[in-house]
């Protein structure tokens, strides 16, 4: 789970809800930078010898004899993450760089190259594809477009994640071969608004609508926080805990993880998927990777833990699924995965009736199609109730108010213009320059959208946007070179798994 979340959390008082799932009031509630189990960022104690994604292809009935030969051919997935680096087992072919649009977009050594180590994690359980290492992803055959909007330390705003939305939306059909039918969510925010309202919902119903199926983790604090994480909490979207394997194949003795976050009222989480000890790529020299040198498998694999890893798996899980049924809308894949979930057997997830995600048997089930009707958001409500206590902090400086990363956000402005398709111009979104105009740069990836400078004012009042990254950094021979923070300091909560252990 990928936190953009500050020390404390506070309930945004919510009206009466005009639907089933409206939130309510929640007392504020102290939350624990990494997702609320610090005592697990070690890296090695309570350790398993970790669940392999080919494990993980068994558990989630993607292995059987009607749902081996589905690979992802002719889906493509979204991932708005902390980016990807080439390493060995993530196919340059297979891969898009969308617009970087992080603070380290800035340091042109860094753009698109995940310096924290989570979407490189993300990217092997979605699309690896290296066998030998044992790094190939549920989907190794669909195509996957990676926005990068975290830097190494996991600064990023809710405005940035919203313009990531945007251009996703944009630019689904960007490869006719493999159009975007899946978006990867795996962060949370802080913030606790009315859905109805809230400008980060409206952001992710307009790509349901637009046919994506939008699939989110619903937070790392805990069974007993009492929420789902934003945008997990919106009740169109698939909202995914994770579930403990304890090391077996069979599903009967699983149970939910304790780190997963539960809801008291509203929004609960929708299916469970793997989230415990994920073998995927390691990203060498990354900040987890320093970090955490005790989740290293080997040179080329890395443990993580949490809903970000779940979220993953039903991602790709969902592009299977409509690799063999194409014609699902995001309403139907839904129904179909939470539908066909294999009920735990015992515990408090057995108690809400919570299920594991079951491709197998999701391809069979045939359910009487309900498409879902609850209230739209509108997208007017304040960006600042979006963002919560989650602040990104630049010299010193927090965001907050009415605010994007550049200036001013009118949030019904915004709204019209994203419900139009009108928010990104090229690379100008909502009217301040934030990339290229196209696919006009050169990396690894088959297909790289092109940088730009950025020239338009911070709020901290600074003159300029240059170096605001690890600006002696640079990918080259495989790991991150020694270096330090440039000139500016970027402050904010950790964008976490519950732990990569």
């Amino acid at each position: 789970m990928l936190a953009l979340t500050a020390s404390a959390v506070v309930g945004a008082g919510a009206p009466s809800a005009p639907s089933p799932t409206g939130p309510g009031a929640d007392a504020p509630s102290t939350r624990v930078p990494g997702g609320g189990f610090a005592s697990l960022w070690n890296g090695t104690a309570g350790v398993t010898p970790g669940t392999s994604l080919a494990d993980i292809r068994t558990i989630v009935g993607a292995d059987t004899s009607t749902t081996t030969a589905l690979d992802g051919t002719g889906i493509g997935i979204a991932m708005i993450d902390t980016g990807v680096v080439p390493v060995a087992g993530l196919p340059a072919g297979r891969l898009v760089n969308g617009p970087d649009l992080s603070f380290e977009s800035q340091a042109t050594n860094l753009r698109w190259h995940d310096t924290y180590g989570h979407g490189t994690h993300l990217a092997g359980i979605l699309i690896g594809d290296d066998p030998t290492t044992g790094a190939r992803g549920l989907a190794p055959k669909a195509k996957l477009t990676s926005v990068k909007v975290g830097t190494a330390n996991g600064a990023v705003d809710v405005s940035q994640i919203i313009a990531a939305v945007d251009w996703v939306v944009a630019h689904r059909d960007h490869d006719p071969t493999h159009p975007i039918r899946v978006l990867n969510l795996a962060y949370g925010s802080a913030g606790n608004p009315a859905f109805w309202t809230d400008p980060l919902h409206f952001a992710v119903e307009k790509a349901w609508q637009a046919g994506i199926v939008v699939v989110a983790a619903a937070g790392n604090d805990g069974t007993g926080f009492g929420r789902l994480d934003n945008p997990a909490s919106n009740p169109y979207v698939i909202a995914v805990g994770a579930s403990l394997t304890k090391g077996t194949l069979s599903t009967t003795d699983d149970e939910l993880a304790p780190f997963t976050n539960l809801a008291n009222s509203g929004k609960q989480v929708d299916l469970l998927a793997p989230g415990q000890s994920v073998l995927s790529l390691r990203n060498p020299g990354s900040n987890v990777d320093n970090l955490f040198p005790g989740a290293r498998v080997g040179t080329t694999l890395f443990r993580g833990t949490g809903t970000s890893q779940a979220v993953a798996v039903t991602a790709a899980t969902a592009a299977l699924l409509l690799q063999a049924k194409p014609w699902l809308t995001p309403d139907q894949v839904k129904q179909l995965l939470v539908g066909s979930t294999t009920f735990l057997p015992t515990g408090v997830g057995a108690n809400l009736g919570l299920g594991s995600i079951n491709l197998h048997a999701a391809l069979t089930y045939q359910p009487a199609w309900q498409p879902q009707q609850w209230t739209p958001s509108n997208g007017t409500g304040p960006i600042d109730a979006s963002r919560g206590t989650s602040r990104v902090v630049r010299n010193g400086v927090a965001l907050q108010g009415e605010q994007s990363i550049f200036g001013p956000f009118t949030s019904a402005t915004w709204a019209g213009q994203a419900a139009a398709g009108t928010a990104w111009n090229g690379g100008v979104w909502l009217g301040h320059r934030m990339a290229a105009d196209g696919w006009t740069g050169s990396s690894w990836a088959s297909r790289t959208w092109g940088g730009a400078t950025w020239t338009s004012p911070s709020w901290d009042g600074s003159p300029s946007w240059a170096d605001p990254g690890w600006s002696s950094h640079f990918w080259s021979t495989g790991a991150w070179a020694p270096g330090d923070w440039g000139s500016h300091f970027w402050s904010t909560d950790h964008w976490a798994s519950a732990c990569w252990c």
